[in-house]
């Protein structure tokens, strides 16, 4: 299965692609930087990639499903509700395509500040 290394301070996550157009256009892309922006329940981020909403996009995501959003042109990683969620399920502000996971733990992201350095890159890449 194709991987990609998502690095946000001294955290990683590593994620599994699945077989969709926008993983494809996530991969093309790498690596690339950006700065993290958060939403209670998310972190997201500005990505180089152009993607159409899929049929397949959706609102309400599983903890640790990556997510692009057509407006705005950028990845989500959504940890836990958000001021749109219902209950204890964890709902995007607008439907996204939902192309890839993590296994790994989230509860850093919490944590994470507006502005910190996001590296996204295929997995296997230089470490430095």
């Amino acid at each position: 299965m194709r991987k990609l290394k998502i690095s946000i301070g001294h955290h990683v996550l590593n994620i599994d692609l699945y077989d969709t157009a926008t993983a494809d256009a996530v991969l093309a892309a790498v690596p690339f930087e950006a700065r993290a922006a958060t939403w209670q329940g998310e972190v997201y981020f500005q990505a180089p990639i152009h993607a159409d909403r899929e049929d397949t996009a959706r609102e309400v995501v599983e903890a640790g499903e990556l997510a692009f959003r057509h407006e705005g042109e950028a990845v989500v990683i959504a940890y836990g509700p958000t001021p749109c969620s219902e209950g204890d399920e964890i709902r995007l502000a607008v439907p996204a395509n939902i192309f890839g996971r993590t296994g790994d733990s989230l509860a850093f992201l919490s944590g994470v500040e507006a502005g910190a350095l996001v590296r996204i890159e295929a997995a296997g890449e230089s470490e430095g």
